[in-house]
């Protein structure tokens, strides 16, 4: 397994683990490694360096310290590195927002009504008075969602997290 330290273009830093570094160019190409900040798949490898065996003892050599402000840095998030102790993939604030983010979706799934392809078409016509306001959820062409938002009716994307995606 190969670590790579990974960068989003809009500077958000974060690792991740592949198999082989054919594997990480493949994920790459088809768009599933993302950000898990900003969900951005416009990631590249950030510059790190190299984990080197020591030759003096026989074992690995300590890692550089991370830097301070990495949330990925080798200490769990409020305290010291323990050995053993496992690493967070990612910070507490980012699980937090995704909890959250899950929530919100599963609260929305629960309270509406899936419609399928009709969403766009059914979602003109509540905006235009023709059927009854009601919670609805749906697919949507590009041009469609484009379309609504010319016409202000008011529409939004369900929360999709990357772990959502695989």
């Amino acid at each position: 397994m190969i670590r790579y330290t990974l960068k989003c273009d809009d500077g958000h830093e974060f690792e991740s683990w592949f198999p082989s570094s054919a594997s990480y160019d493949t994920q790459r190409g088809r768009g599933l490694v993302t950000c898990p900040t900003c969900n951005s798949a416009q990631v590249d490898k950030a510059v790190m360096a190299p984990s080197v065996a020591r030759t003096d003892k026989g074992g690995p050599a300590q890692e550089p310290a991370a830097e301070s402000g990495s949330a990925l840095a080798g200490a769990p998030v409020g305290g010291p590195a323990v050995e053993g102790t496992p690493v967070p993939m990612m910070a507490r604030p980012d699980g937090e927002l995704r909890t959250l983010m899950r929530q919100l979706r599963d609260h929305i799934v629960a309270n509406s009504d899936y419609v399928g392809d009709s969403f766009a078409d059914l979602a003109r016509k509540m905006h235009d008075g023709e059927i009854e306001h009601r919670p609805i959820r749906g697919e949507a062409t590009v041009d469609e969602v484009k379309a609504l938002h010319e016409d202000e009716v008011e529409i939004f994307p369900l929360p999709v997290l990357p772990e959502d995606r695989n």
